[in-house]
C-alpha cells in the first residue's frame, strides 16, 4: 500500500496517468531493485515499504526493517534514497524508518513468500 493523491492504495493499481503517477511508478520500480543483503529479496516485495508520497519534486518514503537491530540499516537507507533520487523530476528524498506497525511475514508479496518457502 502506498499513499497516492491523499489516500492509501495498492501500488499495483496506481493510475500512472495522474500528475505524479509516472514518477511514483518509477520510484516503486527502482525500490524493487534494492535488496535486503541478508535475505536477498527486494525490500518492496519483502513488504518493508509502507508509503511513498510524491509532492511535486519531493519524495517521502516511510518504511520498516525486518528487525530493529538490522545490521544493514545504513546501507538499505542509502540504497532507498538513491533509488528514489535517480527518478527524473525527484530532487529531494526523505526516508523515515518506523516500526509501527511492526514488520511481519504477512506483509510480504506472494512471490517473496514462495521464494522463502513460506507457503
Amino acid at each position: 500500500m502506498v499513499r497516492a493523491e491523499g489516500r492509501y492504495v495498492d501500488t499495483k493499481n496506481v493510475n500512472t496517468a495522474s500528475r505524479n503517477g509516472c514518477r511514483h511508478g518509477e520510484v516503486i520500480e527502482n525500490l524493487r531493485r534494492v535488496y535486503d543483503p541478508e535475505i536477498s529479496i527486494n525490500i518492496y516485495d519483502l513488504g518493508l515499504i509502507y508509503t511513498v508520497d510524491i509532492d511535486d519534486t519531493d519524495c517521502k518514503i516511510k518504511m520498516s526493517l525486518t528487525s530493529p537491530f538490522c545490521p544493514a540499516v545504513d546501507e538499505i537507507i542509502e540504497d532507498v534514497h538513491l533509488a528514489a533520487l535517480s527518478v527524473n523530476g525527484i530532487s529531494t528524498v526523505d526516508v523515515n524508518i518506523t516500526f509501527d506497525p511492526p514488520w511481519g511475514p504477512e506483509l510480504m508479496s506472494d512471490e517473496a513468500k514462495l521464494t522463502l518457502g513460506l507457503f
